[in-house]
């Protein structure tokens, strides 16, 4: 399956509708204390064959992979890497954190929860 696009009204869609969707920062944790999408964890473009199997235990979950902006190449990256690891429905958000931060929409910050 190839990854597929995901722009912020559709993300925006899928999130008020309550279905199950795993944000995913790929930005480094600094940037992600910083600020980021409500609920989104953090495994960073070059940590993904290490994190996702402990991060993203479902393969066939909706993930939603984003960085800061379409000129940053972490989240395809990230994407690509998912992909080949066996997720099924992996989306990058191409616009990223900017496109969301200059939408108005809320954000947040502090470190990274732990998965449970």
């Amino acid at each position: 399956m190839a990854v597929k696009e995901i722009t912020r009204e559709e993300l925006k869609a899928k999130l008020d509708r309550g279905e199950e969707v795993v944000l995913v920062e790929t930005l480094g944790p600094k940037y992600y204390e910083d600020a980021h999408l409500p609920g989104a964890i953090n495994i960073p473009h070059t940590e993904v064959d290490t994190l996702a199997p402990e991060m993203l235990p479902d393969k066939s979950a909706q993930v939603v992979v984003y960085c800061s902006n379409r000129a940053c190449q972490n989240s395809p990256q990230a994407a690509r890497r998912l992909d080949a690891l066996g997720y099924e429905k992996v989306y990058d958000y191409e616009e990223g954190k900017q496109d969301w931060i200059e939408a108005g929409l809320p954000t947040e910050s502090g470190a990274a929860r732990v998965a449970h």
